[in-house]
């Protein structure tokens, strides 16, 4: 078991005034007057959520797989269900879903809350779906050497529901198959029968 440094708060490296001048901007640009009554606090408590949404940005999510257990556990490990909240970077938008991470360990385990805590901080930065997906893969298998890891990710995209072609409901499904989870149909087969079969 390897110790786990302690990260940082990632909300003080975001230049939350200039984020304040940017959306009082914004509101002029629109043809709003950013010295009305209800918009006077508007700016500032844009730059306290974007300090949120954003502080992914300045976190390594490799921190979190720094401590693992050493397990001769040879068989199949899966976090279903985890919520997350992320920001389209194409027009600035939330998408919003549950991302499932499936893994063959390889002699090291990781917490279970580990695992939440990396879907963590890949979503809270401007995003692309498919990016986060490849992106989470890939850090489990650069950090713990696994046999395989299956990442399947289902997301809602406000850009899609309520501006452009406007179809709330929709569902968008990426994964990303590692390993095992490539090679071996059965495996593959497992996994997404373990993430779906019980819903």
């Amino acid at each position: 078991m390897t110790a786990e440094p302690k990260p940082a708060n990632p909300e003080c490296k975001v230049d939350k005034p200039r984020i304040e001048r940017a959306v009082r901007e914004i509101l002029a640009a629109v043809g709003e007057d950013p010295d009305r009554e209800g918009l006077l606090e508007t700016p500032a408590r844009v730059a306290r959520m974007y300090a949120e949404m954003f502080s992914g940005l300045h976190t390594d999510p490799s921190i979190h797989l720094k401590k693992f257990f050493t397990e001769e556990y040879d068989e199949m490990v899966l976090v279903r269900d985890i919520t997350f909240n992320s920001m389209c970077e194409h027009h600035m938008l939330p998408f919003y879903g549950k991302a499932h991470i499936g893994y063959v360990p390889n002699g090291k385990v990781v917490g279970l809350s580990k695992l939440a805590r990396v879907v963590e901080e890949f979503s809270r930065r401007p995003q692309v779906q498919e990016r986060m997906t490849e992106q989470i893969a890939n850090l489990l298998i650069e950090e713990l050497d696994v046999k395989g890891v299956a990442v399947v990710i289902e997301a809602s995209h406000s850009c899609m529901s309520i501006r452009g072609i406007r179809k709330p409901g929709s569902l968008c499904v990426t994964s990303a198959m590692k390993g095992l989870f490539r090679t071996n149909l059965s495996s593959r087969s497992e996994v997404m029968t373990l993430i779906y079969g019980a819903h």
